[in-house]
């Protein structure tokens, strides 16, 4: 089961997480917000390779800047999605 794919706003994602057994079922809402700052990341995440010249599909930003940046937008973004599924 390890290989099942599962939407982050499922309610059948305990199935590929092997630290967190028990999930609450979340509102609709709350689907929607965390839906929402995971598009904000990837809409920032994109803006950077743009600035950096660097291609969406790269795994490498065009500076070491922007890969701090990048990883700040991560975090920012766990941080607030466990907020919203705790």
């Amino acid at each position: 089961m390890a290989d099942q794919i599962v939407d982050s706003a499922s309610d059948d994602r305990v199935v590929n997480n092997v630290m967190r057994h028990k999930y609450r079922v979340l509102s609709d809402q709350e689907k929607e917000d965390m839906q929402t700052l995971k598009d904000l990341g990837v809409d920032f995440v994109t803006a950077l390779h743009r600035i950096g010249n660097t291609p969406p599909s790269d795994d490498r930003q065009g500076s070491r800047e922007l890969s701090i940046a990048q990883t700040k937008m991560e975090e920012a973004v766990m941080w607030a999605v466990k907020h919203i599924t705790k």
